[in-house]
């Protein structure tokens, strides 16, 4: 058996790597070893997680924490060395676009071990995103490419990616989905909202560019403060973001939205089912965007770029940027039921991680 080690260390890699894993021992020709970096620790940001998507205990917790990107990756590299150099892996399967994800990248191929990345090839443009910082350098080292839409393919043989290691898989956080939509519908997420189907709408945001900035933070609290005079607005706050807020003083702009129902961040089939059931998703998250697409649920990005472009010229999403006006007219476009209805994308299917395993073991066995 092939053994490969698979990397998860933070909320969005662990929708990616659940399907992976299982779609792994399912064929029985890879010996998986998972190691969880610890880059969200606390029980709502991984345990929870870990427990609704089934997925195992991991081989190894390197128990990194919080800090910052320096620190963090830095903790991650020096930890995930240790443990390549022990288990002796035949390749490291890394996923998505966190400080996870390109540590262990630069670690393993450093110690020529081949790299897999799932979640290739997206590109949003802007370097002030760190993700897009992890996303290229990442890109630059790996070995085989798992992309979810074709322009992750072109944006790989731009930059000179070997053609015949770029493989449009699909997407894996739709394989997610559809295995826990049945799962999520089961939870009384709405009753303990005191939200009724249709008649709200999901926010998330997180982002420094959104939250860090004052000048962008309040016009944003002011929108939604209209916003919620129309409909109930649910809003899973990050602790992140509620520092900030509080910080800048906008508690009193909090304390004046009764129709704003606040929440600790959600476990996944809360959050999915609460996507599922609402009348439109205002989101700075990369994964919602993919999410609302594949459920045909309206979703404005609150961002001035997207690295999921075919979320916006084939799914259901908008982006709107952080310009209160435009924000409020897009709502102004899906309450009046105008906005377009989007389709799915080619290979969004729930079978992504199926193909990427049928590669995976086949370039393991053509590297033998």
């Amino acid at each position: 058996m092939f053994k490969v080690i698979l990397v998860c260390g933070a909320r969005p890699n662990f929708m990616k790597i659940a399907p992976v894993l299982a779609a792994i021992r399912a064929s029985g020709r890879i010996q998986p070893y998972l190691v969880h970096t610890g880059q969200h620790y606390d029980e709502k940001m991984s345990q929870s997680f870990f427990d609704v998507l089934r997925i195992p205990r991991p081989d190894v917790d390197l128990g990194v924490g919080s800090g910052s990107h320096a620190e963090q990756t830095a903790r991650i590299m020096v930890e995930f060395e240790k443990v390549c150099i022990r288990e002796k892996p035949e390749m490291v399967l890394v996923v998505g676009d966190v400080n996870s994800t390109l540590a262990c990248a630069i670690v393993a191929k450093k110690l020529w071990v081949p790299v897999a990345h799932v979640e290739a090839g997206l590109r949003s443009g802007d370097m002030r995103m760190p993700e897009e910082i992890n996303r290229i350098v990442t890109d630059s080292i790996s070995d085989l490419f798992f992309t979810t839409e074709p322009e992750g393919n072109e944006n790989l043989l731009r930059f000179g990616a070997p053609k015949d290691r770029v493989h449009y898989v699909g997407n894996v956080m739709i394989d997610s989905l559809l295995q826990n939509r049945e799962a999520a519908e089961k939870i009384p997420v709405l009753e303990e909202m005191k939200v009724e189907s249709g008649k709200y709408c999901l926010l998330t945001m997180h982002r420094p560019s959104n939250v860090d900035d004052p000048k962008v933070l309040g016009p944003l609290l002011d929108a939604f403060a209209k916003i919620q005079e129309r409909l109930k607005i649910v809003f899973p706050a990050h602790p992140r973001t509620m520092s900030m807020i509080e910080k800048f003083g906008f508690s009193e702009k909090i304390a004046k939205m009764p129709n704003v129902v606040f929440c600790p961040p959600l476990d996944y089939h809360r959050t999915l089912k609460l996507n599922a059931h609402s009348r439109f998703v205002m989101t700075d998250s990369g994964g919602l965007q993919e999410e609302t697409t594949a459920l045909g649920i309206p979703c404005l990005t609150i961002r001035e770029n997207t690295e999921r472009p075919v979320t916006v010229t084939t799914g259901t999403n908008e982006v709107v940027g952080t310009s209160p006006e435009k924000l409020l007219a897009a709502v102004e476009v899906i309450l009046a039921g105008k906005w377009k209805k989007g389709g799915i994308p080619e290979g969004w299917d729930g079978k992504a991680s199926e193909r990427i395993v049928a590669i995976l073991e086949a370039f393991l066995e053509r590297s033998r």
